[in-house]
């Protein structure tokens, strides 16, 4: 008996260039249906990022695949700028100093593997001319779309540089707030349940949210002025003191309470604005983006106050994640918090002007690397100097 197999069908998508804000608007309703509740994937971040900080010299690069009957299944969200070396490099909308983590490509899930080649074949062939360099920051290491896209650009010749320089650290939260408890270290428990008795359990803090419209300018003017006082207080410029900075968030945080998604709190002392958190839901997550507190109540501990506190409302409010984002900051870990690594991913194009420009960028950075040991070991010796030294003395 002869048996035949066939195979199975390959998927064609269809491939559309977006181009201006209207196609992108456009998009808004099935491109946040792709975003899977990850703010910062999500039509209103990027959205208003590209209108806050595209230049004259940035135009976008969005490539939107759909299925034979329409659907929406894929979105590379992208912008292409061209350096004054005439390299045209495609970066992620939303990257630089908003800081924006989970990016990537947004796919259906049922249809990862063919977004991602098809996105590979229009990069190899019919865009091939447009671009050199792909340099997409903060991407999920384990996202399996752009791992796959990774995969089938390597088989295409591409060269392709991946790197894990971040972490994000995301805690998982119990059905309550004890069963979360128990999960920390015994002495950060007893910190925490200290914390809270001693002034939110007496009265004497209080938590406010926003929640109204009416209620944004008043918790905007405290984060600024807290987030301001303590990185000034640390001898850092701070977040605020960009405008532009200033202009995307004062237009993401309205759009954000307009979806219910918005996070701003602040903790009040004695009747004062101690301490202030802002950040976004998503699904079942909090991403706690940034924070506050006023320097000159630090004996209070009014950040770890108010960290208690949002985190004891989030498992009252339901949530099963809370992300503390990017960065390597101690409390993240004694909070519960597990490391997801970040990749930065530079695809080079085929051209030799990127040929050369990736093989200069490969040894400038091998070179910062080698100073960067040699650095280490310089101090590693002074400091084992130091301590013989130390002994001799003391003999």
């Amino acid at each position: 008996m002869t048996v035949s197999f066939v195979e199975p069908a390959i998927e064609q998508l269809l491939v559309e260039r977006i181009v201006s804000v209207a196609e992108m608007a456009s998009l808004a309703e099935e491109w946040n249906a792709l975003a899977q509740d990850v703010p910062f994937l999500r039509h209103e971040w990027l959205e208003t990022w590209w209108r806050h900080y595209g230049s004259p010299s940035q135009e976008l690069f969005i490539i939107a695949l759909r299925t034979a009957d329409g659907e929406l299944v894929g979105v590379a969200p992208w912008y292409r700028t061209t350096l004054l070396s005439r390299l045209r490099v495609v970066r992620q909308l939303g990257s630089g100093e908003v800081a924006s983590d989970y990016v990537g490509l947004l796919a259906h899930p049922d249809h990862t593997d063919a977004v991602a080649r098809e996105i590979s074949r229009w990069l190899v062939e019919d865009g091939a001319g447009e671009w050199d360099l792909i340099d997409i920051d903060a991407v999920r290491a384990d996202d399996p779309a752009f791992e796959r896209l990774i995969a089938e650009l390597r088989v295409c010749g591409h060269l392709v540089d991946r790197r894990l320089p971040y972490r994000t650290w995301k805690a998982t939260l119990a059905a309550t707030w004890d069963g979360y408890l128990a999960t920390i270290s015994k002495s950060r428990r007893e910190q925490t349940r200290r914390f809270l008795r001693r002034s939110v359990d007496t009265g004497r803090a209080v938590v406010r949210c926003v929640e109204h419209e009416d209620e944004l300018p008043q918790g905007w003017r405290i984060l600024a002025d807290l987030h301001q006082r303590r990185r000034v207080s640390l001898g850092d410029a701070g977040c605020f003191s960009s405008p532009r900075f200033v202009q995307f968030h004062t237009e993401v945080a309205r759009r954000f309470l307009d979806l219910g998604r918005l996070r701003l709190r602040w903790l009040e002392i004695g009747g004062k604005p101690a301490a202030v958190e802002y950040g976004f839901t998503g699904g079942d997550t909090i991403y706690y983006y940034q924070s506050g507190i006023d320097p000159a109540l630090a004996e209070e501990s009014p950040g770890w106050i108010s960290l208690a506190t949002s985190l004891r409302s989030a498992i009252e409010d339901g949530y099963r994640f809370f992300d503390f984002l990017r960065g390597d900051e101690p409390y993240k870990a004694s909070l519960g918090g597990q490391p997801v690594p970040l990749a930065r991913i530079r695809i080079v194009g085929r051209s030799l002007l990127a040929r050369t420009h990736y093989r200069a960028w490969l040894a400038g950075s091998r070179a910062k690397g080698l100073v960067k040991r040699g650095w280490q070991k310089l101090q590693t010796w002074r400091r084992s100097a130091e301590a013989s030294h130390g002994k001799g003395e003391q003999n």
